[in-house]
Order: C-alpha cells, then sequence, then structure tokens
C-alpha cells in the first residue's frame, strides 16, 4: 500500500502542482506582458495626442515659445517617467525632454513603421541602446502634418511591473498550493488509512486468523466494506467451527456403531457369545448397520439442502399426506400405547409445496414425537390456515425439553443429555433436516417445551393458489 496508491497519489500531487505551476508562470508572464504593452501604450498615446494637440497651435497662427515649452515637457516626461520628443516629420528630433533643443536625425524615420498599432517596441531605428516602447501622434495645423510627438518609454519599467504583478501571481499560487495540502490530510484519513485497515484485515483472513476485525467506524464506503469483510470473517469462522465440529460428530456416530459391530462380530468369531446367544447379537448387528444407514441417508439430505437443491413444488393436500405418514407408525404406536390425534378444520387442504420433502419433515417430527413420549400418552397433530399459509402442530405430551436446550434441538448433531438415554437410534440430524427444509420453501418452524410435560413444533407451509 505505502508504495502504490498513497505514493502515486502524492506524485501525481506533485506533478500537478509542477505542471499548473509552469502552466501559470507561463501563461501569466505573456498574457501580463501583453497586457502592460496594451495599457501602457494607450496611455502613453493619449499623453502624444494632448501634447500633439498643444503645439498644433503654432501651426493655427498661434504663437509658442519652445522655450517656454520645454519645462512642461521636462515635467510631463518624469511624471511618465520616460522621454520625450518632438520631431520634424523627416525624421529631426527639434526637443528632447532630456536634452531640451537638439539638432539629431533619426536614420530610417518612418512614421508607419507601427503598422496598424499605436505602438512599436525596440531601439526606435537605432536610437537608443536598450529597448522602449515609443508611440507617436502627429502635429498637425491646417489639414497639414508638421511633425510628431513621440514618448518612449524604457521597456524596462514595463518588465518591472510585470514582475510585480508576477510575484503576487506566484505568491497566491504557493499559497493555495500549500492550502491544497488538506487534501492530502483528508486522503490519508478517510481513504488511506481505512483502506490500509482493510487490506491488513484481508491479508490476516488470507493467513487463518478470521478473528481480526478491521477497525473502520466510518459511515461512508470504507466503512460499509470494512463492515462486510468483518461479516465474511465472522460467516467464514462459524463455517469452519461447523466443519471441525461436523466432522467432530460424524466421526464420532460412525465410530459407535462401527466398534459395536466390530465388537459383536468378533466376539462371535472367538468364540465369547455363545452359539445359542448368536442370533441375539447378530440382531444388534443388523440395528447398528440400519444405524449407520439411516445416518448416511441424513447426510446426503442435508448436502442436497446446503447445495440449494431444488424443491418441487405441487398442489397437494397435506391432510392426506399427514395421515399416510402417521398411519406408517402403528408399529411404534403400538409398542408405547400411543394414540395419535388428527385435528383438522377442513377434510382435506391444498397446500404449494414439495410433497416428498413436507412428508420427510412430518415423518421426523412424528418420529421424535413418539421415540420421547410417555408410554400409554397421546399426539396431537393439528393444522390451521391464516393469512395464506398452513400452520402444521406436532405436539407430544412426553420428557419435553429443558429450557437452556431449546434453542439448540436444530443444530445438527446435537442432543440434549436427558434425551441421549431415550435416543439411543437417533443420529441428531433430524430436527436440523426439518428446519432446512421448512427454510428452503421460505417458511419458518418453531418449538414450544417445557421440561417433563411436552413439546410442540409448528412450521408454515404457503397454501395452494
Amino acid at each position: 500500500m505505502s508504495s502504490s496508491l498513497y505514493v502515486k497519489f502524492i506524485l501525481a500531487y506533485l506533478a500537478f502542482g509542477i505542471a499548473g505551476f509552469t502552466a501559470i508562470a507561463t501563461l501569466s508572464s505573456k498574457l501580463t506582458h501583453n497586457y502592460l504593452i496594451s495599457s501602457r501604450s494607450g496611455i502613453l498615446y493619449d499623453e502624444a495626442n494632448l501634447i500633439a494637440s498643444t503645439y498644433s497651435n503654432v501651426y493655427e497662427g498661434s504663437d509658442l515659445d519652445l522655450n517656454q515649452a520645454y519645462p512642461q515637457l521636462k515635467a510631463v516626461a518624469t511624471f511618465l517617467d520616460s522621454y520625450i520628443w518632438i520631431m520634424s516629420k523627416d525624421g529631426k528630433v527639434i526637443v528632447d525632454s532630456a536634452n531640451a533643443k537638439t539638432d539629431s536625425t533619426i536614420e530610417g524615420f518612418n512614421p508607419l513603421a507601427t503598422g496598424n498599432k499605436s505602438y512599436m517596441t525596440g531601439s526606435y531605428f537605432g536610437s537608443f541602446p536598450f529597448d522602449v516602447l515609443s508611440v507617436s501622434a502627429p502635429i498637425t495645423g491646417n489639414y497639414k502634418t508638421y511633425g510628431y510627438i513621440v514618448i518612449h518609454l524604457p521597456m524596462t519599467k514595463v518588465v518591472e511591473s510585470q514582475n510585480k504583478i508576477l510575484n503576487i501571481v506566484y505568491i497566491t499560487f504557493f499559497i493555495v498550493f500549500l492550502l491544497s495540502i488538506l487534501i492530502l490530510i483528508i486522503f490519508h484519513k478517510i481513504v488511506y488509512t481505512p483502506l490500509k485497515e482493510i487490506t491488513t484485515a484481508a491479508k490476516r483472513y488470507a493467513q487463518g486468523d478470521l478473528s481480526f476485525k478491521a477497525n473502520v467506524t466510518t459511515n461512508d464506503e470504507m466503512g460499509y466494506l470494512a463492515s462486510t469483510l468483518n461479516f465474511m470473517a465472522a460467516e467464514l469462522s462459524q463455517t469452519e467451527e461447523y466443519q471441525r465440529n461436523f466432522i467432530t460428530n460424524i466421526s464420532h456416530d460412525f465410530r459407535s456403531p462401527l466398534t459395536s459391530i466390530k465388537g459383536y462380530l468378533s466376539a462371535i468369531l472367538d468364540g465369547t457369545i455363545t452359539p445359542d446367544m448368536q442370533e441375539k447379537y447378530i440382531q444388534r448387528v443388523i440395528d447398528e448397520s440400519d444405524r449407520l444407514s439411516k445416518l448416511t441417508d441424513n447426510i446426503l439430505t442435508l448436502n442436497d439442502l446446503d447445495t440449494k437443491g431444488r424443491l418441487f413444488r405441487t398442489n397437494f393436500d397435506i391432510h392426506r399426506v399427514i395421515k399416510d405418514t402417521a398411519k406408517s407408525f402403528e408399529l411404534q404406536c403400538n409398542a408405547k400405547n400411543v394414540l395419535i390425534n388428527l385435528i383438522f378444520t377442513e377434510e382435506s387442504q391444498n397446500v404449494y409445496a414439495d410433497m416428498t420433502k413436507i412428508q420427510q419433515v412430518l415423518y421426523n417430527l412424528i418420529d421424535n414425537a413418539i421415540k420421547f413420549s410417555n408410554n400409554n400418552s397421546s399426539i396431537t397433530i393439528s393444522t390451521t390456515d391464516k393469512k395464506g399459509k398452513l400452520f402444521v402442530s406436532v405436539k407430544d405430551s412426553g420428557i419435553g425439553i429443558d429450557k437452556k436446550d431449546v434453542s439448540k434441538v436444530f443444530d445438527r448433531f446435537y442432543k440434549s443429555d436427558y434425551s441421549r438415554g431415550k435416543d439411543k437410534k437417533g443420529t441428531g440430524l433430524g430436527l436440523s433436516i426439518v428446519k432446512d427444509i421448512v427454510q428452503a420453501h421460505g417458511e419458518y418452524i418453531d418449538v414450544i417445551s417445557t421440561k417433563d410435560v411436552g413439546t410442540e413444533f409448528i412450521f408454515s407451509i404457503p397454501l395452494a393458489q
């Protein structure tokens, strides 16, 4: 992170500053220079015209003493920080604000050299050893041009003014550039630091440390990303824990019957179990084999549900399914003298669900109810429709579930200590399968239980349209 995004942002910021300063320096210098030339030439041209109109009186019959005019000319030149010449139309300098009267002649003088502009820059036909900004205005009288007023401003004066303006521009730019460091501070605080924390978290997760939390508490996209990452880590951690527990439980549940089978068969082979007792223990081997088969079937069912196995929904009569499922437990009921009561508000009630999987839900719940019912008791199965759903209740009057165990009954491989004595052939997957099937339908299942009183399971199914 420190050698990529952050460094790139700093470099981009510096490049922007350098490019911005270069562009401002280049453009500002040129624009300021052109502006000052245009502005100063306009002012000088206006002054030249004003002076020219004064001296035009000489050619209109008025009397004007040049010796008297010189002090005024020098005063104006001093005010404008420039040189003022009065020239004849053939290029002869008659009066110079710096040297009073003079008879020097400008070689190559051409009053049209400025073209369509009112000024020209340079040495003014070689008259100065330095560049000047020169403007001229004609002295006219009686509709004739008799000479020119020429004002020369040294270009150094223009450059001085230009530098002063540019200094203001440069200082302003650097102040703005320094203030823009706030952008770096904000970037570091709200982007770089949270992103670094998230990156650290991702690395820790990749190394297997799912307990690490990305400590980003902002209410923006970074905070949302960190929360999502933390949630993902928590879910992965639970998945890992579930996988460890699953392997532990499945190993235990497979090992117990396999140990029994191996022990019984070994005892038969070595003669520990006498021939007259072999039939009894062979039956136990068969029972343990059935338990393994049932466990395998349940695991396959859970795998099918976990991988989002498709539901083959159809409209069917749930009351008929309940009756048929209840009938299949006739032998178990007779053995414990348990009576199953069916309470339906209607003779038939169609629902829209996967009939095979709902039948498995009913089978597991009824099997569980019979298993934990006391002898000479009853089980009640009832249905109630409400708001487009059918609620199915399976209620027994058996041993019940301890309050601390109620929230765990749907966990895979879970068996309460109190129930282990009665559930010798159970796998701990029946209720987990029930919950997964109901949730696969987008419905809910709940349990109400009181120890030594009984347990009631209630689940919902959508009614047929």
